[in-house]
């Protein structure tokens, strides 16, 4: 006589020797249409820095503060974003690596604040602030659903 095995149990043997059923941790999963993991999302990662102002299903409003002379923890912005920076003076930003990606003290005209711009979705980075005053700005986050 020959033993017959569900075929719930044959699918959850599959699924768990692929790794399919295997749980992700959350954190280590990118949200649809990010390249980068929950976990180093701007206010997972570097909560200090970055505060919700405003979130709904079309965008996430954010107040970034860097203090004077300090470093934020290395973060990603998965969406499109409009930058409205109130004060800033010199800073770098740096990769996930420490590789310099912008230092504003070598920049040909100094930029003016307040002023806006448009940011394209931000790869792992950190700003570090050199100045003796706040940077701080307002960044508006454009979800996937309002694009």
């Amino acid at each position: 006589m020959r033993a017959t095995i569900p075929s719930t149990v044959i699918l959850a043997i599959s699924l768990s020797a692929s790794g399919l059923a295997t749980a992700a941790n959350p954190s280590d999963v990118a949200p649809a249409g990010c390249a980068w993991p929950q976990s180093i999302d701007a206010i997972a990662a570097a909560p200090g820095n970055h505060h919700v102002l405003l979130e709904n299903d079309q965008v996430r409003v954010l107040d970034v503060v860097v203090p004077p002379h300090t470093k934020e923890p290395v973060h990603a912005h998965c969406s499109p974003s409009v930058l409205y920076i109130m004060e800033a003076s010199a800073f770098i930003d740096h990769d996930a690596n420490g590789k310099v990606l912008l230092d504003t003290r070598e920049l040909k005209t100094p930029l003016t604040f307040p002023m806006t711009m448009w940011k394209d979705p931000e790869a792992p980075h950190s700003v570090e602030n050199l100045s003796d005053k706040p940077l701080h700005l307002i960044r508006v986050e454009l979800k996937p659903q309002a694009r």
